[in-house]
C-alpha cells in the first residue's frame, strides 16, 4: 500500500488507531454518568492550552494537556459545589477557553487562526513525531486507568450513593475520569480536532449499546468501532482529500445507524421468541435476568 509508504501517513494511522482505542474506553463511562458532552467542554478549554503552546514556544499538545487536566479538576469542582450556579461557571469556563485561545495564538510570534484550525477539525499532515511520543505516553495512561480501574469505575458510573456505601473513594475516582476523560481530549485533537472529539467519544458507545447490554461487550465492540471508523477515516481523508476529523465522525454516525437498523428487527425477533416461550408455559428460569454488574445505561 502506497499510504505506508509515506512517514507522516504512518504516523498519522498509528494516531488514528489510539485515538480509536482511547475515546471509546473513556466515552463509555462517561455515559453511563450521562455526561456525553463533558469531552465537548474540555475541548473548548484545550484551546487554551494550544495558544499558550504557540506563546511559549512549547509543545502544544503537553500544553493542552496541562490546561485540560486544570480544566476538567475544575469541572468537577463546579459539579460538586456549584448549585444553582454551577451551569452559568461551566459556561464561561468553555467560553474563556476557546477565547483564551484565539487571543494566545495570535499574541504568538507568526501565530493565527490558520494554526488553531488544524487542532479544531484535525490534519494529518501536521502530526509530528513528538506529537506521536505525547500521544503514545498519554494513550497508555488512558488505557491503563480505563482497564485497570474498570470495576471501580463502572461501580461509581452507574450509582454514586451505592459506591459510596461500598467504600469507594467516589471523589477521587470521579477526578480521576475527569482527567483520564481531559487526556483523550488532547490524544485526539490531532486527528479527529478538538471540535469533533466528543463524538468519538461517545457515538461508537451509543451504537455498541444498539447489540450489547452487557458492559463488557459494549465496551469490546465501541472500541472496536472507533478502531474501525478512525483508521477508514484517515485512510479517506488520504485518497479523497477530505478533513480527517468530520470523515471520521461521519463514519462513526454512519455506523451507528446501520447498527440500530440491524438491531431493530433483532430485538422485536427476540421479543417475539421469549412472548412464545411464555405463552408456552414456560418457567421463569429460562430466562436469563441482567444483573446489576451486566447492565449499561443508555445516556446519550
Amino acid at each position: 500500500m502506497d499510504i505506508l509508504d509515506y512517514a507522516f501517513m504512518q504516523r498519522a494511522l498509528l494516531a488514528a488507531v489510539l485515538v480509536g482505542i482511547t475515546a471509546p474506553a473513556v466515552g463509555i463511562y462517561l455515559v453511563q454518568r450521562r455526561q456525553a458532552l463533558m469531552g465537548d467542554g474540555i475541548g473548548h478549554v484545550a484551546m487554551t492550552g494550544v495558544g499558550l503552546g504557540f506563546l511559549l514556544s512549547a509543545n502544544p499538545v503537553w500544553m493542552a494537556t496541562a490546561v485540560s487536566v486544570l480544566g476538567a479538576v475544575l469541572m468537577e469542582l463546579i459539579r460538586w459545589y456549584g448549585k444553582t450556579r454551577g451551569d452559568i461557571a461551566l459556561a464561561m469556563l468553555f467560553y474563556g477557553g476557546m477565547a483564551g485561545g484565539v487571543m494566545f495564538i495570535n499574541l504568538a510570534p507568526g501565530g493565527s487562526n490558520a494554526n488553531l484550525t488544524t487542532y479544531l477539525f484535525g490534519s494529518l499532515s501536521t502530526v509530528s513525531e513528538s506529537d506521536v511520543t505525547a500521544i503514545c505516553l498519554l494513550a497508555a495512561f488512558v488505557v491503563l486507568v480505563t482497564l485497570g480501574l474498570r470495576r471501580q469505575l463502572f461501580a461509581v458510573s452507574q450509582d454514586e450513593e451505592f459506591a459510596r456505601v461500598t467504600g469507594l473513594p467516589v471523589r477521587a475516582l470521579n477526578l480521576l475520569t475527569a482527567v483520564t476523560a481531559a487526556v483523550t481530549v488532547t490524544v485526539a485533537m490531532r486527528v479527529v480536532g478538538l471540535l469533533l472529539v466528543s463524538a468519538l467519544m461517545v457515538v461508537p458507545v451509543a451504537a455498541a449499546q444498539q447489540l450489547s447490554r452487557s458492559f463488557a461487550a459494549t465496551f469490546a465492540i465501541a472500541v472496536a468501532i472507533g478502531v474501525s471508523v478512525t483508521i477508514g477515516g484517515t485512510v479517506t481523508s488520504y485518497y479523497q482529500d477530505v478533513p480527517p476529523g468530520a470523515t471520521i465522525v461521519l463514519l462513526t454516525i454512519g455506523a451507528f445507524i446501520a447498527l440500530t437498523a440491524l438491531a431493530t428487527p433483532l430485538a422485536r425477533r427476540r421479543a417475539r421468541a421469549l412472548a412464545a416461550a411464555q405463552a408456552a408455559g414456560d418457567p421463569a428460569e429460562c430466562a436469563i435476568p441482567a444483573t446489576r454488574g451486566q447492565e449499561t445505561k443508555v445516556g446519550v
